[in-house]
């Protein structure tokens, strides 16, 4: 099994186990900090995480920015980059396409799915997101390309 699944497994078990697992993200990657994510399922291929609505994030119309849920989804194909990955392989953002589809408000969820990496398969590997409100609808969503290699 991934390393990361497995950690992210054991973690989840404990009441805060998705917050520190997230914190610890974050720390890794500190730039995610500032949207304060909490990753709340995670599978090979799949991942979900929230931001609350809060003044840090907001633009000058008082919804969520959209930089913070670029952010989100960047987190979100990260997360499930990882611990989708097979042994022997890597990754790295390639590029991101998004669309902001309506007003982002309350708290918010992203949604990313990753189709299964082949070892030793060389390429580029999109990763989709969407971004949800509170009553289910998209509010953004974004392709990220992953760039996917076997290890050096």
């Amino acid at each position: 099994m991934n390393p990361v699944l497995k950690m992210w497994q054991r973690a989840a078990a404990y009441p805060l186990g998705k917050t520190v697992f997230s914190r610890v993200v974050c720390h890794r990657a500190p730039y995610f900090a500032s949207i304060q994510p909490v990753l709340e399922e995670l599978d090979t291929g799949w991942a979900v995480a929230k931001i609350k609505d809060r003044r840090a994030v907001h633009n000058h119309i008082g919804s969520v920015h959209a930089i913070a849920m670029c952010n989100l989804a960047e987190f979100c194909a990260g997360v499930v980059s990882e611990a989708s990955m097979p042994d022997g392989m890597r990754w790295i953002p390639a590029g991101m396409t998004v669309r902001y589809l309506g007003p982002a408000k309350g708290v918010l969820r992203g949604y990313a799915k990753m189709r299964d990496i082949v070892v030793g398969e060389k390429g580029v590997v999109p990763v989709i997101v969407e971004v949800k409100n509170e009553v289910g609808t998209v509010v953004f969503d974004a392709e990220i390309a992953m760039h996917i290699s076997p290890k050096k």
